[in-house]
């Protein structure tokens, strides 16, 4: 299965960083939060990805295409009519393979899959958004979805509440809690497993929603199941979820870091 990413938003609710680079670059302990994602992934041997690309798409470009210097040491020889580069000690271990579409600057998420589809030569494709990490296991999210026979599937998760939490009883204070998980329900993810016949459910054009669009007509056809994750997940939406995903990293084992 390759794993499709979105990384085509302008992200404006944190437009403080991406005035200068997409959103999926955004580094968190000094590596793209899209490096984590992939990681992630790649952790349960999944190493093809898709990158659907758009708002500053060209920095993602360069970023894979120097990314094996950009770990290694290197040697540069100036000394005959080609330059060559000599790689010392690669300090890039990562096999990926990874292809870049740009799907346009203002193009809806739906549409951006629609744009990939040629890419796909699989009945079943993974597909995610280039700002969120969780500590799922994405070869179970693969077995419940290849056990039910439907086109989607969603991981549902219960965030971090944004506030802390007050329980009282009589006016008097009996539980706070500064970061509970929201209790009930779950919400989107991201982290699908799909099947090519979404492709279906996605119309032609630049303005097709994947959320008000595809996933409402999924529901309406009983074709939408969810997997419900209620370990660590969290996005990147504004300077303060950058800020908790930065002092998560900073720990002795990050939640999200399922490889070694």
């Amino acid at each position: 299965m390759k794993v499709v990413i979105l990384c085509g938003g302008m992200g404006s609710r944190i437009s403080e960083e991406t005035e200068h680079r997409p959103k999926p670059m955004i580094e968190i302990g000094g590596k793209p939060i899209l490096w984590h994602i992939m990681k992630i992934y790649s952790f349960y041997g999944f190493n093809e990805f898709v990158l659907c690309l758009g708002y500053k798409g060209e920095i993602i470009k360069e970023y894979f295409l120097n990314f094996e210097i950009m770990n290694s040491n290197f040697t540069v020889d100036f000394g005959n009519s080609s330059k060559n580069v000599q790689i010392h000690n690669s300090g890039s271990n990562e096999n990926w393979k990874v292809t870049l579409v740009d799907t346009g600057l203002h193009t809806m998420p739906g549409s951006r899959i629609k744009k990939i589809e040629p890419y796909i030569d699989s009945d079943n494709f993974m597909m995610t958004y280039g700002d969120g990490v969780a500590d799922i296991d994405i070869n179970r999210l693969k077995e419940f979805h290849c056990t039910h026979n439907k086109i989607a599937t969603v991981t549902g998760v219960k965030p971090l509440a944004r506030f802390g939490v007050l329980s009282a009883r009589d006016d008097k204070v009996v539980e706070f809690s500064e970061k509970p998980q929201m209790e009930e329900g779950y919400i989107n993810g991201g982290f699908f497993v799909l099947n090519r016949k979404i492709f279906d459910y996605i119309e032609k054009g630049e303005n097709s929603s994947f959320e008000r669009q595809s996933m409402v007509n999924l529901v309406k056809d009983a074709e939408l199941m969810v997997y419900r994750h209620d370990g660590y997940w969290h996005c990147m939406d504004t300077i303060r979820d950058m800020n908790l995903l930065e002092e998560e990293w900073g720990k002795k084992q990050p939640a999200w870091k399922v490889w070694g």
